[in-house]
């Protein structure tokens, strides 16, 4: 659901080509384009700029709450999970995910802005509980981009998990790390490329305690 397309591209697709994108099935509302296992064992449903337009194109949509729900409902079946890529601004296509969700995993760099605007996003989590989402629910929140090196960002940890483990688990941080680009620029994730790198143990047990998920 990101226009900036930088899973696609991860993905090995070259976004500018395509033609068949999740633009194509929350707009026109047209069959998802499954991409099958192309990495890691994954399904990949891809992005590109054009989807940047939805957000202006659903403004005055009817029923554009529901276009990514209803986009994934015939093949919710074939999956264990679904995991959607929000785009980092809090607009429609963020909502529209939001309503298609059964939880929501909150990244949070380790930086004073980033934690405030935190704030944004749990009071639309909440609106959508009163009305287009009432079983959402707040899987954890993930520390990122974490140097413990640095004064302020210890500091805006110890605040996340101060003011957020009522909510939901505060996960342990995933450290600032050069191994995350070489990952990107290999098209491979960080498990592939390098097993035994510290951040693939913080990552596992992420994923272990969201297999749980109910």
């Amino acid at each position: 659901m990101d226009p900036q397309a930088s899973l696609t591209t991860f993905m090995g697709l070259e976004p500018e080509k395509l033609t068949a994108t999740m633009y194509e099935a929350v707009v026109g509302e047209e069959d998802l384009s499954v991409y099958p296992e192309l990495i890691h064992g994954m399904s990949f449903v891809p992005a590109n700029i054009n989807l940047s337009a939805a957000e202006l194109e659903l403004v005055a949509a009817l029923m554009r709450e529901l276009r990514l729900k209803n986009a994934l409902a015939p093949v919710l079946e074939n999956y264990d999970y679904i995991l959607i890529d929000c785009p980092p601004s809090l607009g429609i296509l963020s909502v529209i995910s939001l309503v298609a969700a059964t939880h929501v995993l909150v990244p949070i760099q380790c930086q004073f802005k980033s934690f405030q605007g935190t704030d944004l996003l749990l009071k639309t989590v909440a609106r959508l509980r009163k009305g287009a989402n009432p079983s959402l629910a707040i899987a954890g929140f993930i520390p990122t981009m974490y140097d413990a090196r640095t004064a302020q960002e210890s500091r805006t940890y110890e605040a996340i998990k101060e003011q957020l483990s009522p909510l939901a688990t505060v996960f342990n941080p995933i450290p600032k790390t050069i191994a995350f680009a070489d990952a990107s620029e290999a098209r491979l994730p960080l498990a592939l490329l390098n097993p035994k790198h510290p951040s693939v143990k913080v990552i596992k047990k992420i994923a272990a305690s969201l297999e749980k998920l109910s």
